[in-house]
């Protein structure tokens, strides 16, 4: 099976970063990498006035950038059958990757992110939260900046039991099958236990990681539940975060609100971002 991943580059190490890290993670797995760049101007109140000789050289440049990066790519990896194309597209950042996913069949898209700056301090910075609101096509993995690459052999994956597990699963049995990594399913345990509803996905759930190595952690809710994925992950050495963005789900509090609140969850290793497919 081959990959096709879409990394969306602003040519910073923090880009960068994040497809060292891919690189690394499918090492053994055939792969198209496609290295993208949304080209927009924005000058609020003076866009007449700047003349077509002074954005011509700015997109040129732009250009041998992203050849640039290619280039370094290619020459990093060590599989033969990794191939690395580029995608130079004007227009929004979500409106690029939406349509590159479409146009080019992209599996898995791969970014930076540069949260933790500024007097506000987010976790993620905006364009990341942005395309996790917007990109609802495919999985979205989210590199810390200066990640150093560890083959990932324990993965976290919380869940309420709260909905029915079927192709929303698939993205973490496929990233477990390929580095032989143990899922490690986190429920954070209310006051009154389970409902049915929770106990048959819960079952379900079971019955789908039959054939993985996995474990259940049920996890005392006396603290914000950020905080305490976030000893979880820290206790037991994991290595990638992933979740399933469901619609007013707890993945949406942890994107938005200032890591002043949630310090814990600043994490240092990757983030999955899996969309729900209703």
């Amino acid at each position: 099976m081959r990959h096709h991943i879409l990394i969306p580059t602003d040519f910073s190490d923090n880009a960068w970063s994040a497809a060292r890290y891919v690189l690394n993670l499918y090492a053994d797995e055939p792969c198209t990498f496609y290295f993208s760049y949304a080209w927009t101007f924005l000058n609020s109140g003076a866009r007449t006035h700047i003349s077509q000789s002074y954005i011509d050289p700015l997109i040129e440049q732009s250009k041998e950038q992203l050849a640039a990066v290619k280039e370094r790519a290619d020459k990093e990896s060590t599989n033969p059958d990794h191939k690395f194309e580029t995608i130079y597209t004007v227009g929004s950042l979500e409106d690029c990757i939406e349509v590159s996913i479409k146009k080019h069949n992209i599996d898995l898209v791969v970014m930076g992110t540069k949260g933790a700056t500024g007097a506000k301090k987010y976790i993620l910075g905006s364009n990341t939260v942005s395309v996790i609101n917007k990109i609802r096509l495919c999985p979205i993995l989210l590199v810390p900046t200066k990640c150093e690459f560890v083959k990932p052999d324990q993965i976290a994956f919380p869940s309420d039991f709260s909905r029915f597990f079927g192709e929303d699963l698939l993205p973490i049995t496929q990233l477990a099958e390929m580095t032989k990594a143990t899922i490690n399913v986190l429920h954070i345990k209310g006051k009154d236990g389970l409902t049915e509803v929770q106990n048959t996905n819960f079952e379900m759930l079971k019955a789908h990681l039959k054939d993985y190595s996995h474990t259940f952690n049920w996890l005392p809710s006396h603290r914000a539940k950020a905080d305490v994925i976030a000893d979880f992950i820290k206790e037991n050495n994991v290595k990638i975060l992933t979740m399933i963005n469901y619609e007013h789900s707890f993945i949406e509090n942890i994107i938005k609100e200032p890591i002043i609140k949630k310090l814990g969850f600043k994490s240092k290793i990757p983030f999955l971002v899996i969309p729900r497919k209703d």
